[in-house]
């Protein structure tokens, strides 16, 4: 792997981001809950990410314990922005509570998920 970067960032202990960039992809990772005290931890290097022209994302969410609506209207917001830049948002490794907001919400029809991280990356 590629690591060209690695950064994070973190709200409070809640959640925490850890970001890399392998070749020209943005692989986010976020660590704890992502809700509405803590959308912005996870908003801010996806915008970052976007606007460094980095339009392909994968979110590696195999450490995400929860997810509100807050948190899926930043993954969607990202979503438009990086497919208005000919790119993606992907999803990966989702714990079974996180993927349940998505179904429930239909949210998985419109982002491309994978079971891991491999496989997110060898797309």
């Amino acid at each position: 792997m590629d690591r060209q970067s690695i950064g994070s960032t973190q709200s409070g202990g809640r959640l925490r981001v850890e970001v890399r960039t392998v070749g020209t992809t943005e692989i986010l990772t976020p660590v704890g809950e992502l809700d509405h005290h803590t959308a912005d931890v996870l908003r801010s290097p996806l915008e970052e990410a976007l606007d460094a022209g980095r339009s392909r994302l994968v979110v590696d969410c195999s450490r995400l314990e929860f997810c509100d609506s807050t948190g899926l209207n930043v993954l969607l917001g990202a979503r438009l922005k990086a497919d208005a830049a000919g790119g993606g948002v992907h999803l990966a490794g989702m714990r079974p509570v996180v993927a349940r907001v998505f179904e429930i919400t239909g949210a998985d029809i419109v982002f491309t998920v994978h079971d891991s991280l491999a496989a997110a990356l060898s797309d």
